[in-house]
């Protein structure tokens, strides 16, 4: 099963405070053992939201919005896809990734849809 994992944003990301170099190293480690299990596919940090654009869909119409955008808690400030067995091992992974945030933070898993999910349509 594939799952994208979202470190969610915080003011603190919002603001492009770049993480310290004994996290930036201690994420690199951890990286390196999703890589080494065959767990990691990609994964990458984002710029804040204020560089970002969002466009919004009304049928044939399209409307384009330019950042910041205020609700911190419903931003991503980075994402890895892995593959895994089971959401079950995703969390094991997540459980043993250093807090990738200086403050409180929060990690989302997703399962991403696969083809067999499509088969009956």
């Amino acid at each position: 099963m594939r799952v994208m994992v979202m470190v969610k944003a915080t003011a603190d990301s919002e603001k492009g405070l770049l993480p310290s170099t004994e996290l930036l190293e201690a994420m690199g480690r951890f990286n390196e053992e999703l890589t080494n299990a065959g767990v990691m596919q990609s994964g990458d940090g984002l710029h804040p939201s204020s560089k970002g654009k969002r466009v919004a869909f009304d049928g044939a119409s399209r409307s384009v919005s330019d950042g910041p955008f205020t609700q911190t808690a419903e931003l991503v400030a980075g994402f890895w896809i892995w593959q895994v067995k089971d959401m079950a091992e995703a969390v094991e992974w997540v459980k043993r990734c250093p807090n990738p945030m200086p403050g409180p933070s929060e990690i989302e898993i997703r399962p991403l849809y696969e083809e067999a999910d499509f088969a009956p349509a």
